[in-house]
């Protein structure tokens, strides 16, 4: 059974920092690509951030470039989003998923129960 369990939201002031952890399992980890999604509240779910298998490749959406970094660690099936210099714009529900790097919005997983990331002074 898949399971993706996404960890590490809270309620934090702008320009602050967060580490989102996604624990997965039901699965061969090191065979997908790992993405990290958002999803605002009245907007579609959008992609952040994507790391290839063994983690030497990694892209974002250029709203994060310079703040998000993206890194897994495949001894412990678990892929992580660090958040810095965080603004409230960045507030939205954050998931996990696994997938091909290429197409890079295809993903393969039954979605999780994400975490929440609230920006707000």
């Amino acid at each position: 059974q898949v399971q993706l369990v996404e960890s590490g939201g809270g309620l934090v002031q702008p320009g602050g920092s967060l580490r989102l952890s996604c624990a997965a399992s039901g699965f061969t980890f090191t065979t997908y690509a790992m993405k990290w999604y958002r999803q605002a509240p009245g907007k579609e779910r959008e992609l952040v951030a994507r790391i290839t298998k063994a983690g030497g490749i990694t892209d974002y959406v250029d709203s994060v470039k310079g703040r998000f970094t993206i890194s897994r660690d495949n001894s412990k099936n678990t892929v992580y989003l660090q958040m810095n210099s965080l603004k409230p714009e960045d507030t939205a529900v954050y998931y996990c998923n696994a997938g091909p790097f290429y197409p890079h919005n295809q993903t393969l997983m039954d979605w999780g129960q994400g975490t929440q990331v609230t920006v707000s002074s």
